[in-house]
């Protein structure tokens, strides 16, 4: 996955926010990376309403 791309949110691994969990099913188009741990990375993902939030690479499908 690269930035610029559009992604949909498709599964949420762990429990989130109220806000958050409103993602779901969205398309968003990614920002950037973060780190998440010493071994992982998570996608920072951009909605149409100015919202962005990290998730997990295996929670997001890329859009064609």
């Amino acid at each position: 996955m690269e930035i610029g791309q559009k992604v949909k949110v498709f599964r949420l691994r762990d429990r989130v926010s109220p806000p958050v969990v409103k993602k779901l099913g969205q398309v968003g188009t990614i920002l950037g990376y973060k780190m998440t741990d010493a071994s992982g990375v998570g996608i920072v993902v951009q909605f149409e309403d100015n919202f962005s939030t990290w998730f997990f690479e295996d929670e997001l499908k890329l859009v064609q």
